[in-house]
């Protein structure tokens, strides 16, 4: 009996490997790139759901540089063709990366949406914050600031992204209807280049002399912009809003070049994204969009 019993155990074993039942579950993570310390959080929080659920593993993918569509479309293609178990996308252009996603879709292949929103349905569930919100958010913050007066700047990340088309939208949209005294007199995309960024803060302060703040719709932008007033003897006096929370923006707060900071949530995007694509693949309800949250973090909070 005990010697049918080990080889039942052994069948059965084999029959679960032939059929997949042990099989690992390949999850496909595409952001839009891999420099900035959001991106990298979201990666720690997927990494750290597929661990818990243990039959899980996560190939991290994104562009080599800044803010590119076509390599996204790419990489996409490959999660197709190498049938994945589920993608996670950053989607950088919410128009260019919807053909793709529409085919991962007919190819049965769950698709988490992360951060930013792509222009087509059937996805299982967007994880991002409320972007218009909390540009909103920061036009108050900024308003405060400045005494609700005088020019502002922005600088935001890629043209084409829905996440920065919001957080501009809704900074703008705030102080048209509740700041009558502030004006946006410039808007640059710096794809998120902390060194274009830089550029474009010291241009647009050359050009208004007089600027009163500036609001940067991303770490990168964030960054460049508080490197910029650094240089120019300009940190506390033009005043900085930003996005997100790094060892740079940390900086920025501690020396006073960035004021305040809407501090977004990336690894719960990450390690709710992963859960989300793993209870659809078990047949299980997830909901269509998770507000995964924004606060304000001024210096203060840092002590």
């Amino acid at each position: 009996m005990k010697k049918t019993s080990k080889l039942l155990l052994l069948s059965s074993l084999f029959l679960g490997l032939a059929t997949g039942a042990f099989a690992q579950k390949k999850f496909v993570l595409i952001t839009m790139d891999s420099m900035d310390e959001h991106w990298l959080s979201v990666k720690k929080g997927a990494e750290t759901k597929a661990k818990e659920l243990g039959d899980v593993e996560i190939l991290f993918r994104a562009p080599a540089g800044k803010v590119d569509p076509n390599e996204q479309t790419r990489m996409v293609e490959d999660a197709i063709n190498q049938k994945v178990d589920a993608i996670l996308l950053a989607p950088s252009d919410k128009s260019a990366l919807a053909p793709v996603v529409e085919r991962a879709l007919e190819d049965k292949i769950p698709v988490v949406i992360i951060d930013s929103p792509i222009d087509t349905e059937g996805y299982v569930t967007f994880l991002s914050t409320d972007n218009y919100a909390a540009g909103a958010l920061a036009a108050d913050t900024l308003a405060k600031l400045v005494d609700e007066k005088g020019k502002v700047g922005i600088i935001n990340a890629q043209p084409g992204a829905g996440t920065a088309i919001a957080r501009s939208s809704g900074f703008e949209d705030r102080v048209k209807e509740k700041y009558p005294n502030m004006k946006v007199v410039a808007i640059q995309y710096s794809n998120g280049d902390k060194a274009v960024a830089l550029n474009q803060a010291t241009d647009i302060m050359t050009a208004n002399p007089d600027l009163a703040g500036f609001y940067g719709s991303n770490e990168g932008s964030t960054v460049g912009i508080s490197r910029a007033l650094e240089e120019a003897g300009k940190g506390g006096t033009v005043k900085l809003v930003g996005f997100d929370f790094s060892k740079d923006t940390i900086t920025g707060l501690k020396n006073g070049t960035i004021q305040a900071s809407m501090v977004q949530n990336p690894e719960m995007m990450g390690y709710e994204g992963v859960g989300s694509a793993y209870d659809s693949i078990q047949g299980k309800k997830v909901s269509k969009h998770i507000d995964t949250g924004v606060k304000v973090v001024t210096a203060g909070d840092l002590k």
